[in-house]
């Protein structure tokens, strides 16, 4: 009794100081995750005041929020959509890979962290935070820009090759064998193609098993769907997350709509919760000697960012300030990130890998909405010129 009352305290008061500290970001202007991710520092070892006894109940509320998270993400989608899109910009998509994912690498292999290090600091580099870039797109009105399609195309391309990657690294960290690895990956895509397909072929079946007039039916059938086969994916040594993704891409049109209004205020409280719990990982006393290897890595990729919206957007034929804007809203960088740096930290991929990857996504998460909205005023006066 004496324990439950002391984790309903922390727990409590971590989430409520969650509250407060996401009506301060929203009065600043920036996104929340720098502010959960300093708040999971303070409350973890050699923060301010660690956490004691809720420490593995925030653990599982941590994967719940991943999950949540890639559910959400997939319900922005359907399977026909998403075909298109990676057709029409597989060429961009490969672009992005390259020149993103090889920074991270590089510094990786230059530092002498070793190849598995290398891989998972690719992935740190290399995906865009879709929550954050979409909320970009949303304050600064640009959803309905001739650049966004490009960009939410982008973002397609990337989480599907995360599906592909994830279980890559995944071998990697487990220690397994090439023969066990590629075994593993093929089993991952195999896993991956037969639920688009199902996905593509059958879509209209899942809805009508989901759908329902009550919306408390309607998010246990979403989220019990979700969790089942997140929990099959990882027993195939695919991604949960991308299990759920492929899940939230199933289902589409108006139940789509209904079940992410739903869903939102319940991924919001536990993808606050994982950033928290990524906080509570790593040692803040070893932030700042990683700040200014951080701030060069993040330097790097935002303008690698920028070429790859630059150059994705010029292929589509959009002018000159869409071009920037596209690269602009590219740069963020958030929850992927943060779920390939916790893989590769609770693996022991390498002790400061954890410290660098908190830091470099702090400075993304709250520069990156920070730059599109210091850069507005130019980019119009560049159309306006144009």
């Amino acid at each position: 009794m004496h324990n439950t009352a002391i984790l309903f305290l922390e727990f409590g008061a971590v989430v409520l100081g969650l509250g407060i500290l996401g009506a301060l970001a929203l009065r600043v202007g920036i996104s929340p995750i720098p502010l959960y991710l300093i708040a999971g520092l303070a409350f973890g070892t050699g923060g301010i005041l660690p956490l004691a006894t809720s420490e593995d109940f925030t653990a599982t509320g941590a994967e719940l929020g991943v999950i949540l998270l890639l559910l959400t993400l997939g319900l922005e989608y359907n399977a026909d959509e998403l075909m298109t899109s990676l057709k029409g910009n597989a060429r961009a998509g490969l672009v992005d890979l390259v020149l993103n994912a090889a920074p991270g690498a590089i510094l990786a292999l230059l530092l002498g962290w070793g190849p598995v290090a290398a891989v998972a600091m690719a992935g740190v580099t290399y995906a865009t935070s879709s929550g954050i870039t979409a909320k970009v797109l949303s304050d600064l009105g640009w959803i309905g820009n001739r650049e966004t399609p490009v960009v939410l195309s982008l973002l397609v391309f990337e989480d599907l090759t995360m599906a592909v990657y994830l279980p890559v690294l995944t071998a990697m960290l487990a220690g397994l064998s090439l023969l066990a690895g590629a075994i593993t990956v093929a089993i991952a895509l195999v896993a991956v193609s037969v639920v688009l397909l199902v996905a593509l072929r059958f879509g209209r079946y899942i809805e009508a098993f989901v759908a329902s007039p009550n919306s408390e039916v309607l998010v246990l059938k979403v989220v019990g769907l979700a969790l089942l086969v997140a929990g099959l994916a990882q027993q195939l040594q695919v991604s949960a997350a991308v299990g759920a993704f492929l899940v939230g891409i199933a289902l589409s049109g108006e139940l789509a709509e209904d079940a992410q209004a739903l869903l939102a205020p319940l991924r919001d409280l536990f993808a606050a919760v994982f950033f928290v719990f990524f906080g509570l990982q790593t040692d803040p006393t070893k932030i700042l000697p990683s700040a200014g290897l951080a701030a060069g890595l993040a330097l790097v990729t935002m303008i690698t960012k920028l070429m790859t919206g630059i150059y994705a957007a010029r292929r589509a034929g959009i002018a000159r300030a869409g071009r920037v804007r596209a690269g602009i809203a590219l740069i963020p960088r958030g929850e992927f990130n943060i779920v390939i740096a916790g893989l590769a930290v609770a693996a022991g991929a390498h002790p400061d890998l954890g410290a660098l990857a908190a830091t470099y996504v702090l400075i993304l998460a709250a520069f990156g909405p920070l730059a599109a909205r210091l850069v507005q005023p130019l980019l119009t006066r560049i159309a306006a010129r144009a």
